[in-house]
């Protein structure tokens, strides 16, 4: 059965991007509602913003959300993963600012909200997208591939030349609260170098080591380190969970990333709704809703995020 909120869930932080304050609130909503954004500073047009994937308008270091008066609403990855990982299916996100707050640069946070708050089920099936046969694309060095699978599976791989994060790969299987223990407290990262690069070009303006993992050649210049030694790799499969939510509904399938990011994330979702022959719509059966994420989280599965 499909499920969202008991109650509202409110979290106040700063965009990682604008460097602007924002209120953002999750409200409880009905069967089949999926997930809306609405953009409470904007009245004089329309400010809702359904979370799908033609409606990403900007995947330049973060997913951006535009309705088609030109709303928005950026950096969305991390709360749309928070969503997906704890098997939220309905609800609408009100928030007073054109940026999703950063803040620790994980999903801990949202996920661990969302389950202290507690989930309720409705009376309506989940309906999953099943993968039917691979479909991939690839541009430069990225490449990413969905292929048919029994539930929902992540494998990513990267390489940097930075010492410091260097080769990671690694593949999880998102059943039975894997997301929550294993991915929702991995934090974004970035180059120093590319750090300076984008403030100076007006981009970043809230980051902080606070908020993302910063790394210079061999070394991480946060004091406290990374929280696991592939913390990296493990934060692009969080982005890639959330990146794929916005199919509007969970995904029976194996995505498979190398080198990619949002963008290309994206447009694989793009090029699957373009082959209707690569999948079809299911109505999920109690086996696999059992093997959707978000499915079976326990109390130690939130323990483990704090």
């Amino acid at each position: 059965m499909q499920t969202s909120l008991t109650r509202d869930v409110q979290f106040v932080g700063t965009g990682l991007h604008s460097g602007r304050p924002a209120r953002l609130t999750l409200h409880p909503a009905s069967a089949d509602h999926g997930v809306w954004f609405r953009r409470t500073d904007i009245r004089d047009r329309d400010n809702r913003i359904e979370a799908k994937y033609n409606a990403v308008s900007d995947t330049r270091l973060n997913t951006r959300l535009s309705n088609a008066v030109g709303v928005s609403v950026s950096t969305v990855e991390h709360l749309m993963a928070a969503l997906a990982g704890t098997g939220l299916h309905n609800v609408l996100v009100d928030i007073d600012g054109p940026e999703v707050p950063i803040m620790d640069g994980s999903a801990k946070r949202f996920v661990r909200d969302i389950l202290d708050a507690g989930l309720i089920t409705l009376n309506a099936p989940i309906k999953a997208l099943r993968i039917l046969e691979p479909i991939e694309h690839m541009e430069g060095d990225a490449e990413v591939r969905l292929e048919p699978f029994d539930g929902f599976q992540i494998s990513f791989e990267i390489d940097f030349p930075d010492a410091a994060i260097g080769h990671q790969d690694a593949c999880f299987d998102m059943m039975n609260g894997t997301f929550v223990r294993e991915l929702s407290d991995c934090r974004t990262f970035c180059r120093r170098s590319d750090v300076d690069a984008m403030q100076a070009a007006g981009l970043a303006l809230g980051g902080t080591l606070e908020n993302a993992v910063v790394v210079e050649g061999d070394a991480v210049v946060n004091p406290e380190g990374f929280r696991r030694a592939d913390e990296c790799v493990r934060h692009k499969m969080l982005d890639a969970l959330g990146d794929m939510s916005l199919a509007g509904m969970p995904i029976l399938g194996h995505y498979i990333g190398a080198r990619a990011g949002h963008g290309p994330s994206n447009r694989l979702l793009r090029k699957l709704f373009a082959t209707p022959q690569a999948f079809e719509i299911v109505e999920c059966s109690e086996e696999q809703v059992r093997r959707l994420p978000g499915f079976g989280i326990r109390a130690a599965d939130l323990a483990k995020v704090g």
